[in-house]
């Protein structure tokens, strides 16, 4: 018996697909309570602190991914000789082949594991043959650390960071763990200089990462995961099982859901690297708050929307070269911006309507500054209120794409909310999804709330006594255990 019980828990620490390790899972808090036992011995010994981290993130990226832990490995090595490549060049050319190679390294893993299959398929249809696609595993978070990877080497290039002189450091931005499967994008610039600095934890600091760290279980574990298994997710699977009034809440439950399960992995990773005394910059600002398409995108996964802006749109041209040739970036960029999410012609369909729309606002503008504004005077919320709710609901439209498995599924949802809407049975409705729908309320009510009550919220948390915060964790982890389902739900974004 206690051998049977030794071996159970020796096969936690091995890799296993269906249980990729999230931050949400037990394993993990357990795991990371060890982490932190140590790391705080370590901290404040540069070498050893580097070492330890590094290698706790590479096993935490094989419990995720298996033996693609090597993948990242190799990454790390590649793009180290080649940043410092660039920085030692003696020409411009020179410079520009090592940046081309880097490009090539992460763009082709990129290519390899996403497109492969994708572009195989589309050959298959044009050509009318029929090859055989391969079976390819997609290692978590590939499109968030090639990403990373590839703003070192372009910063490099661009003499906007210096390349670090051990690649025991460069291992260590690269794969630091907490955001290293689903974000955020974390750049060079931002985090390196952070690493020779002395590590200090304030109290304000510890106190908002252990809010981040229990509002973001609260937003993937309870809300996230319950009204996907229990809602969302069926609806999506056959929508015509389901009326048009069904479909929509569905649309609108998966808005939150998405918000919530992503904002809840960023709150978590900023928490968890608070409280090893690092920062990250926001990658979530109450985005269905946005007025237009434009501020949408600076409040939504705020790292990659700035990383396509910098390292694509700019360089593209950005808005240098004349109006069409704008509006043709943005729509690029957001194609590109779809893809990357995945290899199907739905994330293309996504990635077209908000390029379109990006387009079409600034369009507007440029047409809108010509014409003498109406004033509005007190009535400007009204005005606001309209524009929210005409944004969110072409946000919403937008997300069937998204997530709907297929162009199937997505035209079935709107037929159905078109020909088959049954507003009658909304009362059934709501008592028969009655948990569901007060969680997505709870949920839409906490991402409408002002900015500075959570500001007030993080405060208050930073000055509990350290008892009081501990007790505040564990009581969500009990939360968090009622709502479990029976699988572990992995992170949305660990798809991409």
């Amino acid at each position: 018996m206690w051998q049977q019980t030794l071996n159970n828990f020796f096969t936690l620490f091995k890799y296993d697909s269906k249980n990729p390790l999230i931050f949400s899972s037990g394993f993990f808090l357990f795991l990371f309570a060890c982490f932190m036992g140590i790391y705080l011995v370590l901290h404040k010994q540069h070498r050893s602190k580097i070492i330890f981290v590094t290698l706790f993130s590479l096993y935490f990226y094989y419990k995720s991914s298996g033996i693609y832990f090597l993948l990242l490995v190799s990454c790390t090595c590649i793009d180290y000789f080649l940043a410092n490549k660039i920085a030692l060049a003696i020409n411009s050319f020179y410079r520009k082949i090592f940046l081309v190679l880097s490009l090539i390294s992460n763009l082709g893993v990129l290519f390899y594991f996403k497109y492969t299959n994708f572009f195989l398929q589309i050959f298959n249809d044009i050509s009318a043959q029929h090859f055989e696609t391969f079976a390819i595993f997609l290692p978590v978070g590939v499109s968030f650390f090639t990403f990373q990877s590839l703003s070192y080497t372009i910063d490099v290039y661009r003499k906007n960071i210096k390349p670090v002189k051990n690649i025991l450091d460069y291992a260590f931005y690269l794969s630091f763990f907490p955001q290293l499967v689903a974000g955020p994008i974390v750049r060079a610039v931002d985090f390196i200089p952070q690493i020779y600095q002395k590590i200090v934890v304030s109290k304000e600091m510890l106190g908002r990462g252990l809010f981040l760290i229990i509002s973001g279980l609260f937003k993937k574990a309870v809300i996230a995961d319950y009204i996907g298994v229990n809602f969302v997710d069926r609806v999506f699977e056959n929508p015509m099982l389901y009326s048009g009034l069904e479909n929509l809440m569905a649309i609108y439950g998966y808005a939150i859901q998405i918000y919530c399960d992503f904002s809840g992995y960023s709150d978590m990773a900023i928490g968890i690297a608070l409280l090893m005394g690092f920062h990250f910059n926001l990658n979530f600002d109450s985005p269905y708050q946005s007025k237009n398409i434009t501020e949408f995108w600076r409040r939504w996964h705020i790292s990659l929307s700035s990383w396509l802006k910098d390292y694509l749109y700019i360089g593209l041209g950005g808005n240098r070269k004349g109006k069409i040739r704008t509006y043709f970036n943005l729509l690029i960029t957001m194609l590109i911006g779809g893809l990357w999410h995945g290899a199907a012609l739905r994330f293309i369909v996504w990635g077209a309507l908000h390029g379109a729309a990006l387009a079409f606002h600034k369009l507007f503008l440029a047409i809108f500054n010509k014409v003498t504004p109406i004033k509005i005077g007190k009535a400007i919320w009204i005005v606001n209120l309209i524009k929210i709710f005409f944004t969110f609901n072409f946000i919403c439209f937008c997300w069937i794409f998204f997530r709907a498995e297929n162009m199937e599924i997505a035209s079935q949802m709107m037929q159905q909310i078109i020909h088959n809407f049954k507003a009658h049975i909304i009362l059934e409705f709501l008592v028969g999804y009655k948990t569901a729908i007060i969680l997505i309320a709870i949920g839409y009510f906490l991402h409408f709330i002002p900015y500075k009550y959570e500001q007030w919220c993080q405060a208050a948390t930073a000055k509990l006594h350290w008892s009081l915060q501990s007790l505040a964790l564990l009581a969500m982890i009990l939360l968090v255990v009622q709502f479990k389902s029976a699988d572990i739900q992995p992170f949305i974004y660990f798809q991409f």
